[in-house]
């Protein structure tokens, strides 16, 4: 039997989770960024939310928060095209949408559908590569809504594990799916998928839950079990703190990238694929890390 102590508790349990359930409380995101582009070592850094050839945002909306982050393909620094140019311009364009409130909350797919397609039809031309990934916290739903194309991505940390994460997406090692404009004639030499193509996920967040959105420069050089050491020194939501984090965070990968000695995910990877790989990946590295906070406008 019961005591009435005991019976008090389960009463209290069941109040406060239906309570959670159905939280009148919008939510928001409190982000920072942080990152570094390949060049950092050689003094070079492009102004505004890029690193190197990566490019970042952050908007608010009356009904989301939205981020995103896209990595601009290298390769086409070889035909005279700056990579950073596609990725930035895609996020500026991404921004822009989401401010004027021409978006979904539920459809990160048609920001990112949207956008590119403003990049195609741009008077001036524009060419070059990047992959994407988009993330969308509806306040009042408590959804985040993501959407990833290629090796960019994202993870969702909580009670210091990792609840949710963004699948990769390689055509094959080392090329990952991508959005691309190819010069005029040479459309069907270019690797070039669909928006439609990116991975899609929908899922419940709470309160103090960390969303780590990043460029594979990250990934590449950090595990899983490196970010959440990491995560550990985040105490609170405030601003000076998660930006502190992210610095951290993208400071350590910037380090490891350029360790020859390090067994790199990048590396396990290569092996993985039968090529001799050991050392860290020399990349862009772009860090966008957020806390869900109670909403105030």
């Amino acid at each position: 039997m019961l005591s009435v102590l005991s019976y008090g508790r389960l009463v209290a349990r069941a109040v406060f989770g239906g309570l959670s359930q159905t939280d009148g409380r919008d939510y928001s995101l409190v982000t920072a960024s942080c990152g570094f582009g390949k060049d950092f070592c050689k003094g070079i850094l492009k102004k505004g939310m890029c690193y190197g050839d990566d490019a970042c945002f952050i908007a608010r909306h009356r009904s989301a928060d939205v981020l995103g982050v896209a990595d601009g393909v290298g390769g086409w620094r070889d035909y005279g095209v700056d990579p950073s140019q596609f990725s930035g311009t895609l996020m500026k364009t991404c921004e822009r949408l989401v401010k004027e409130g021409r978006f979904v909350p539920s459809n990160p797919v048609g920001v990112l559908t949207t956008s590119y397609y403003e990049l195609l039809q741009n008077k001036v031309p524009l060419q070059g590569s990047s992959t994407a990934c988009i993330v969308v916290l509806d306040r009042q739903s408590h959804r985040l809504h993501t959407a990833n194309l290629g090796d960019s991505g994202f993870l969702v940390v909580r009670g210091g594990e990792v609840v949710h994460r963004s699948d990769e997406q390689q055509h094959y090692f080392n090329t990952p799916f991508q959005l691309s404009i190819a010069p005029p004639g040479a459309e069907g030499a270019v690797l070039s998928d669909s928006p439609d193509a990116a991975d899609s996920s929908s899922f419940d967040v709470q309160l103090g839950d960390i969303i780590l959105t990043a460029t594979d420069g990250l990934f590449d050089n950090m595990p899983d079990y490196m970010i959440l050491q990491e995560l550990k020194k985040l105490k609170n939501s405030n601003y000076e703190s998660i930006q502190q984090t992210a610095r951290s965070i993208a400071e350590q990968a910037h380090v490891l990238a350029y360790d020859p000695n390090y067994m790199s995910p990048f590396a396990q990877f290569a092996c993985d694929n039968g090529l001799n790989v050991r050392g860290g990946k020399p990349d862009d590295i772009t860090v966008l890390l957020s806390i869900v906070a109670e909403y105030t406008d």
